[in-house]
């Protein structure tokens, strides 16, 4: 019989490739990936034509966490991430986004990235 894992893991690559088939990120219309950690949220603005990352925020990063209060959820903080990568993203001129949730569920931290950034008036 396979290692647990193991199979966790090939599922996980599936849903993953399955989601970045239908997912396409262009300089005018870039993706919005999204990566959790178990304490971490990553998001960052990906243009696939040229390979490059426009705009990235991360929960860890120096400027987010100066505004982090020790009473908040992991989703709260995800909301945060959200906003912040919608403020990042208006700098550079871009409005609207296509969503990359990898793997994950739209649910909990990752659905909490998407609220935030619809909240700081980001398309998606």
């Amino acid at each position: 019989m396979a290692d647990k894992n193991i199979v966790k893991a090939k599922k996980a690559e599936r849903r993953r490739r399955r989601v970045r088939g239908k997912v396409i990120g262009s300089l005018t219309r870039p993706r919005l990936t999204v990566t959790k950690s178990l304490q971490n949220v990553f998001a960052q603005l990906v243009d696939d034509e040229n390979h490059t990352t426009l705009v990235s925020a991360a929960s860890n990063s120096k400027d987010l966490k100066a505004e982090l209060k020790d009473d908040m959820t992991k989703t709260d903080v995800a909301k945060m991430v959200g906003k912040r990568i919608a403020a990042l993203a208006k700098e550079k001129g871009i409005e609207t986004v296509v969503f990359d949730r990898n793997r994950n569920l739209f649910h909990g931290r990752i659905k909490a990235v998407a609220d935030g950034a619809k909240a700081a008036g980001l398309k998606i």
